[in-house]
């Protein structure tokens, strides 16, 4: 079955092999498994075995890219690995077996990477979930799981997933970014990230937004970097992704039912629990749902300096989408109780877009000042304004302070912060001009 001589395979010759191999090498396994410790090593003595016993005598690049395709299907997920070994890929999209996407820099590409077919991708879903004890079937076509890295994982399967079997990964990546990064990127201005710092370390309620891939998480992970360290911080996530470096914190998951469909813990019930644990600040990953009521009351009640984010596209959406999401908890409250439980609750909302040339950017930062009637009144501190684009498509803009000093100043200079006017655009010799007047 399998042709010998020392020349290159055909596609078909070349899945023979492979198919060849992998039998070999599960049979080796199966009559002697391994140690997780040594199952990589003895994969690949085993694979080695197997190729020497077919003969065969292959370019040395050729026989190098079979066995790595068969270490990557035995040890890792399949036609996938290189991707997420690659640390300048953000996240992995499997739209079928032909159909891989990758983002890169901010921008989607389609890569030449393919599954032999519907079964392949299905086999690597499995490879992902089976070992958190989860499973995917007709009557549950849809999971979310976290890799071994950190790394967050969809899966659908067919008769929801038209096409065939998706996947989608949310590469964790291991070196964060910092705020002097951002700064050097020109996400934000050093004159926003000094405000941003005083603003958590003085304990101010901030609510990150932004639509999805805009780097919200990324921009909480770098915020509650600033709390200070003695300080009992709470973190409750779908997927516990922040890695915050203060030595106490209690990082809390959610729990997907069982098979039952029972015994599921929510981010609400988590949000509950922590208010028993005496944290000083609480941080959520990402409010969704009825969890968003429950958030606002403990930051009414004593847990200020909390943060969280959720999906909206402007800061006004921002709060018309809290304002949803506390209805979702289920209590009849009336709108306008709710918009004064919101006003008095967030103090700040900085706003996160990715624009269209794939750079993210915070395009706002806005003071939630208070209640005017039944309208919760906002006040924009900082603000990106696009000037243009270039031939390459690279938008052109720039972050602007408005010129309003927020409101919640004389909260940061009671916590030490004295921040000079020309951080919010006032010219300092023209102020002082118009005082001697």
């Amino acid at each position: 079955m399998i042709p010998s001589g020392g020349y290159s395979l055909n596609p078909t010759d070349q899945a023979k092999l492979k198919a060849y191999l992998v039998n070999s090498i599960s049979r080796e396994i199966e009559a002697r498994p391994p140690s997780p410790r040594q199952r990589r090593e003895a994969i690949q003595q085993y694979l080695q075995q197997a190729y020497e016993s077919t003969r065969l005598n292959l370019p040395e690049q050729a026989r190098n890219a079979i066995f790595k395709e068969i270490l990557d299907e035995m040890l890792g997920f399949g036609p996938i690995q290189p991707l997420l070994d690659d640390p300048t890929i953000s996240e992995v999209m499997v739209n079928g077996p032909n159909m891989v996407y990758i983002e890169k820099n901010g921008k989607l590409t389609l890569t030449d990477i393919h599954f032999e077919n519907d079964d392949a991708v299905l086999r690597v879903i499995d490879k992902i979930i089976l070992p958190l004890g989860r499973n995917v079937d007709i009557d549950n076509p849809t999971v979310d799981a976290r890799l071994p890295d950190g790394s967050r994982v969809n899966a659908v399967i067919p008769p929801v997933a038209i096409d065939g079997p998706s996947i989608t990964i949310r590469k964790f990546m291991k070196d964060k970014l910092t705020m002097d990064q951002l700064i050097s990127l020109g996400s934000i201005t050093r004159g926003m990230a000094e405000m941003l710092r005083a603003c958590v370390v003085s304990r101010l309620n901030i609510l990150v937004s932004g639509g999805t891939g805009s780097g919200k998480t990324t921009f909480l992970n770098i915020l509650s970097g600033y709390i200070p360290a003695n300080e009992r911080i709470v973190t409750i996530e779908d997927a516990a992704e922040l890695k915050l470096q203060q030595p106490h914190v209690v990082r809390l998951e959610t729990k997907p039912p069982n098979s039952d469909g029972q015994h599921a813990v929510s981010i609400r019930d988590l949000v509950r629990n922590s208010l028993r644990m005496r944290p000083d600040r609480i941080i959520v990953g990402e409010c969704r749902g009825g969890e968003a009521l429950d958030m606002l009351q403990a930051m009414n009640t004593g847990h200020d300096g909390s943060l969280t984010t959720l999906h909206a596209n402007t800061p006004r959406d921002a709060v018309s989408r809290l304002e949803t999401m506390c209805l979702m908890s289920g209590l009849d409250l009336p709108v306008k109780v709710l918009r004064e439980q919101i006003a008095a609750a967030i103090d700040l909302i900085v706003q996160q877009a990715r624009l269209k040339d794939g750079t993210r950017k915070i395009t706002a930062i806005t003071e939630v000042s208070g209640m005017e009637g039944d309208t919760i009144t906002m006040t924009d501190i900082f603000k990106y304004q696009q000037t243009g684009v270039q031939p390459d498509g690279t938008i052109i803009g720039e972050l602007r302070p408005t010129g309003i000093r927020p409101g919640f100043s004389q909260r940061l200079e009671a916590a030490g912060y004295r921040l000079g006017p020309e951080i919010f655009g006032a010219n300092l010799n023209e102020m002082l001009g118009n005082r001697r007047r």
